[in-house]
């Protein structure tokens, strides 16, 4: 055998081991899900006898707002859940904001700055009407998630 025809056998050997074990290594790495929307959560502590006050006065709003999103494209899907507190320092509403992946939180704010001056006005407006949401309301934190479809 040449010298040629050994460097040819070495480079074909390697290039199958290479393959071979890239290949593996992907199966290996492969993930059990796939990944699916990005859900907004904003959880809320209402104040005690104060959960009728406080949904007459977000609710309306908050689908107008929605709708308007929904419209532009900005969510999937919009959701309130409502239930009692496991203690002092936990929340009893959560809002949930389904979007289609983290991209779509490019440019956000300034989509919904332009529905919120439609649907809520001027944002003198806007700082009033959430000034008189901390009477009745806390928000006890927000958080982003995606979620996850085992396959």
């Amino acid at each position: 055998m040449t010298c040629n025809s050994a460097l040819r056998v070495l480079a074909a050997s390697a290039i199958v081991f290479a393959t071979t074990f890239a290949s593996s290594a992907l199966a290996q790495t492969s993930k059990p899900y796939t990944e699916g929307s990005v859900w907004y959560m904003s959880m809320i502590r209402v104040k005690p006898g104060m959960m009728d006050v406080y949904m007459r006065d977000v609710l309306p709003l908050r689908k107008q707002m929605n709708e308007e999103a929904k419209k532009q494209g900005l969510i999937l899907s919009s959701h309130v859940l409502v239930g009692s507190s496991a203690g002092r320092d936990d929340f009893d509403v959560l809002f949930l904001d389904e979007y289609k992946n983290w991209a779509a939180f490019d440019g956000m704010s300034a989509k919904y700055d332009a529905i919120a001056s439609k649907v809520i006005g001027t944002e003198e407006k806007q700082v009033q009407l959430m000034s008189k949401r901390t009477d009745v309301r806390e928000i006890m934190g927000e958080k982003m998630m995606q979620e996850l479809m085992p396959k």
